[in-house]
């Protein structure tokens, strides 16, 4: 593909090992199948064509100088398939990823802000100047949604900038570390490009609708075309039905958060069950109307 690209991107510069510099004029992508980097001057490219190719490539900034053994380890292993950093077998690791809009931030004082959330040392691997990951290398994390909603809080007040979390599981030390990342870091893009609420992702949260947005569509087209109807009548009906469920069909929680009296919501559950005839207390009916949920808010 890098080849390919050569054609397309003039002056671009082709490289079978990490460049040992990294020149300021250039955007570097690594194809970690082939094993090969790509530089491609910042003036034949397009802000649209980066984004793309950052889906397909891994988008390597220029990394500081002075990088501690410990980041540099996570670093080469997580982003550039190199060897796995020698720990005790026994060792669990977690991954946190983040990424961040906003503008000046600076990624030293955002580092430090986000170690001091954290009661054990953690490395932060950055990947660029606005996403990075946090690796923690305890059994457990004793951190609550809470907590991260706090860091959230923080990190916007202090810095102006807006965070979104994936936290990973627990993982035990091994090879399959690099693929288990991966995986966490696809579920995340997804995340990010089509979930945006709330800001703090797990794979509890974010599989249901990948699972819904994969399916084939022999599949799709065979969820009760009833639901849609209703929720293309009634939009309110939808979001009401989705915030329901996501909240594990508390209804005062859910009436909190659409900023709706209890009344209001239970009608229009009701009017929802009456017209589908599906019962959202029972776990089948609320699986099947939530991936209907997901399928519909992917067709808008």
């Amino acid at each position: 593909m890098f080849k390919k690209l050569l054609s397309i991107y003039k002056n671009s510069i082709l490289f079978q090992e990490q460049p040992k510099q990294f020149c300021d004029d250039l955007f570097y992508f690594y194809d970690a199948n082939e094993k090969e980097w790509l530089g491609i001057p910042k003036t034949v490219i397009s802000e649209t064509e980066v984004q793309l190719l950052k889906t397909l490539f891994i988008f390597v900034e220029k990394r500081p100088r002075a990088m501690p053994s410990s980041v540099k380890n996570w670093y080469e292993f997580l982003l550039l398939d190199g060897p796995i950093p020698l720990k005790p077998s026994d060792t669990y690791c977690r991954f946190i990823q983040f990424q961040f809009t906003g503008q000046g931030a600076n990624q030293s004082e955002i580092e430090t802000a986000l170690k001091g959330f954290f009661t054990d040392d953690v490395v932060i691997v950055w990947e660029n100047s606005t996403r990075g990951t946090i690796v923690s290398e305890k059994a457990q994390t004793s951190m609550a949604e809470e907590d991260f909603q706090a860091m959230l809080a923080t990190l916007e007040s202090d810095f102006f900038i807006k965070t979104s979390f994936f936290i990973g599981k627990q993982h035990p030390y091994s090879e399959q570390l690099r693929s288990s990342f991966k995986q966490e870091k696809e579920f995340f893009n997804f995340a990010l490009e089509n979930l945006h609420i709330p800001n703090i992702y797990t794979y509890e949260r974010v599989f249901p609708a990948y699972l819904a947005a994969h399916l084939p569509l022999n599949i799709k087209q065979k969820i009760m075309q009833e639901i849609f109807d209703l929720f293309h009548q009634d939009p309110e009906m939808f979001l009401t039905i989705k915030v329901y469920l996501e909240n594990n069909s508390n209804a005062s929680l859910t009436a909190k958060k659409l900023y709706i009296h209890r009344n209001t919501l239970q009608y229009r559950i009701d009017k929802f069950v009456e017209k589908t005839e599906i019962n959202l207390k029972d776990f089948h009916g609320a699986f099947t109307v939530f991936l209907a949920c997901m399928l519909f808010k992917f067709q808008q």
